[in-house]
């Protein structure tokens, strides 16, 4: 967690925990005292310890970091003229975030000692991925800055062209990224520098220019440009931006082509992928989807690819002892003519048997079958399903009509703040329409059709294998039994978001009153699906002795539920029961609110 000055009514600092930055792990002299020694020995120490245990596998330590990363505002009364870029999210934050200017030489000073600090700790350190232009990090002057292109004095005079400008802040990325590169060879002559290239759409060719050697660049796609690449979700075409999920397990034969470009430059790029549950179906652990997994590692190996990134790695595969996925990646890795077919089949020998391995096998294939037709929800198909508090907070007509206090226990954790329709509306976050009256109405049939109604069917199948079972193969289908029901916990409640937002929106938006009663009834429909839903999960969450998704055990945050999420679902009960027979509505003035506790003058209205 960032440790910064607090702002009332601010939740900004919780909304970019996604990495840390150099502040979280060492100061230098330009910056000793503004973050306590404890906190970032603390957090040295943490990664050292990570260094080491995965040393121990043979694996070579790196980090993943969001620089150029914000200062408190005292270290800018002390050295005004380090501005640089203000880089925060205006309709999250309540107090101007601003990065130092990276171009003075001072600042460039900074973060070579920095790295440099960082190396002495672990000095095999080996790779430094820089994500940016986000979560309390940006760099000046670029297009994709929330607040628009900006930044300190040094880098370009005013009233240049866009692109004048685009080629002055691309030109000043490079520096920076060839300044960590050249501090820390000087401890590891190997170290690579890796920038996630997505935000800069406009400034994309002038950082690939400047590229080679150990700097280098990341993305789900190599054919990004900016945040659009050209995928879509293989069951549902209008469904887009699918780029390195679970649905992402082709590459266009273009992808070749850009490789061969950026090594004729000197350059070799990254593909980041996501391999578990992490930016997929979050806080889920350990569902099984090794065909799709392996076909992604295959078409990458057959593009050509000598690099690539699992985004948040495999989560916990000490608490998942069954998963069949890094099966499949270590059988792509080092037997990739071995068919998929013939390592699964082998593998579920060794867990239940012979005589089950093909039961278990299609279970499997079963199950990746319901998931492959998942549409992806924005946000919650990433890490919003926590953010927006899905499971726990009430599933209502009128969110609203929920009094505040009673609203609290959800509320205090999740990524809002007192002006964001995400509060009282399910398929909004600040400005984003993340799903339409249109759009879930298609996604919330087609999980009844595809998704739901397969798990069904997979969960009554399994439980005759189950009964029948030794003790040994029992523990496994049992595993794989309760994961598949964790999924359909999570996916019916994707299915009644979107099923709300059909209805609730379309009760809104409705020409006549029979139009109305026709979405109320079908939104009274997805609360006795929800609640149903919310009581299965208790049960399965009371009864399996499986750990089938993440809880945090200090305490609950943005992104994951607590240990007392049981008792937050059990209160979404008696709160949907309570309130599921208001009307409709939404507050939509809800932007112009005032921060709580102050009021707009007297007779003043928005």
């Amino acid at each position: 967690m960032p440790f910064e000055d607090g702002v009332a009514w601010e939740y900004y600092p919780q909304f970019y925990t996604y990495a840390p930055g150099f502040n979280h792990f060492v100061d230098t002299p330009l910056t000793r005292g503004i973050w306590p020694a404890l906190y970032l020995d603390a957090n040295l120490n943490h990664l050292r310890q990570l260094a080491d245990t995965g040393r121990r596998y043979g694996l070579k330590p790196g980090v993943c970091m969001f620089e150029p990363r914000t200062m408190p505002e005292r270290f800018f009364a002390k050295y005004p003229t380090l501005r640089g870029a203000r880089v925060d999210h205006p309709f999250r934050s309540r107090l101007p975030r601003y990065t130092m200017a990276q171009d003075h030489p001072i600042v460039q000073r900074h973060y070579r000692e920095a790295l440099q600090k960082l190396m002495r700790a672990v000095p095999d350190l080996s790779y430094m991925s820089v994500w940016t232009n986000d979560s309390g990090a940006g760099f000046e002057h670029t297009a994709s800055l929330y607040v628009g292109r900006n930044g300190g004095p040094y880098m370009i005079r005013e009233w240049r062209n866009h692109e004048k400008i685009a080629q002055a802040a691309g030109e000043s990325i490079v520096r920076y990224l060839r300044n960590l590169q050249t501090a820390a060879a000087e401890i590891n002559p190997d170290f690579d520098v890796i920038l996630r290239i997505e935000p800069f759409k406009v400034e994309h060719e002038y950082i690939k220019k400047g590229m080679g050697g150990r700097v280098t660049w990341e993305a789900p796609s190599l054919l990004v440009r900016g945040y659009h690449v050209p995928y879509s979700h293989p069951k549902y075409p209008e469904n887009q931006a699918v780029a390195g999920s679970i649905f992402h397990t082709t590459m266009d034969a273009s992808e070749k082509e850009t490789l061969a470009q950026s090594r004729a430059g000197g350059v070799d790029p990254v593909l980041h992928y996501s391999a578990s549950g992490v930016m997929n179906h979050e806080p889920l652990l350990g569902l099984p989807f090794p065909r799709l997994i392996h076909t992604k590692l295959t078409a990458m190996r057959e593009t050509g690819l000598n690099r690539i990134s699992a985004l948040g790695g495999l989560t916990n595969t000490a608490r998942a002892p069954y998963w069949p996925n890094p099966i499949a990646i270590r059988a792509a890795q080092f037997f990739p003519e071995k068919p998929i077919d013939q390592v699964l089949s082998e593998y579920a020998a060794r867990l239940v048997g012979s005589g089950l391995a093909p039961k278990l096998t299609q279970a499997w294939a079963d199950f990746e079958e319901a998931l492959s037709w998942q549409p992806l929800v924005g946000l919650y198909c990433a890490f919003g399903f926590c953010w927006q508090r899905t499971w726990d907070r009430p599933f209502v007509p009128d969110i609203e009509a929920v009094p505040a206090a009673e609203r609290d226990y959800y509320e205090r954790h999740g990524c809002f703040q007192h002006n964001n329709p995400g509060l009282n509306d399910l398929g909004k976050d600040v400005l984003f329409d993340l799903i339409t009256r249109e759009s879930g109405a298609k996604m919330a049939a087609d999980m009844d059709r595809h998704v739901i109604a397969r798990l069904r069917q997979l969960i009554a199948a399994l439980e005759p294998t189950i009964s029948a079972a030794g003790e040994s193969a029992r523990v496994v289908f049992t595993d794989l039994r309760d994961r598949v029901r964790a999924y359909l916990h999570w996916v019916t409640s994707l299915r009644n978001v979107c099923a709300w937002c059909e209805n609730v929106y379309g009760y809104l938006e409705a020409p006549d009153q029979a139009t109305k009663d026709t979405c109320e009834r079908n939104l009274q429909a997805a609360i006795d699906l929800e609640l149903a839903n919310i009581r299965g999960l208790i049960d399965l969450l009371e009864t399996t002795p499986h750990e089938v998704l993440v809880l945090d055990g200090v305490g609950e945050n943005t992104f994951l539920y607590g240990e007392n999420l049981v008792t937050h679902l059990r209160t979404k009960l008696r709160l949907t029961e309570k309130y599921r027979h208001n009307k409709p509505r939404i507050d939509r003035s809800i932007y112009w609110r005032p921060i709580p506790g102050t009021q707009w003058p007297d007779g003043w209205s928005a």
